[in-house]
């Protein structure tokens, strides 16, 4: 997941472009969510999932032109198990673009950038490093802490 966001400097046709001409990118020395900021994320989600998109369609192309005819039992395994772990990336990157939908909307709404549990600013490397997190830092080790200890039970 982490390799198709920092692919998006690689897309074709200026899709990885920076959003400004000038190279903006959020600082804290503006108002928190300001309307720069939220066209800056949501060009950079938008961006990431044009280059999940992009990739699906990639591996489409290349499930319709490869088939598994190998005579090989052992080749045929092991493009087998390939596909199989490909086919598993892809649906965890169709999970992903549901969640950068989502944050689109968060978006929209003006609920994008705020903690979903506490209501705070989630801070800008957060969403810089991660932008469809819902959660500041501390809200989200936390929530870790007690789904660890809800498994432990």
């Amino acid at each position: 997941m982490a390799t198709v966001l920092n692919r998006v400097d690689e897309l074709p046709s200026g899709l990885g472009a920076a959003n400004d001409a000038d190279g903006y990118r959020p600082t804290a020395d503006e108002p928190f969510m300001s309307l720069r900021q939220q066209a800056y994320f949501r060009d950079k989600l938008l961006r990431w999932k044009e280059a999940i998109l992009l990739e699906a369609q990639g591996t489409l192309s290349q499930l319709q032109v490869d088939s598994l005819r190998e005579a090989d039992l052992t080749d045929r395994a092991s493009s087998e198990t390939d596909w199989s772990i490909e086919l598993r990336t892809r649906d965890r990157q169709r999970k992903l673009i549901s969640k950068i939908d989502a944050a689109i909307r968060r978006i929209d709404e003006g609920e994008y950038g705020y903690c979903e549990v506490t209501g705070e600013p989630i801070s800008l490397g957060r969403l810089e490093a991660r932008p469809i997190a819902t959660m500041t830092v501390e809200a989200q080790e936390r929530h870790e802490r007690n789904e660890k200890v809800s498994r432990e039970d």
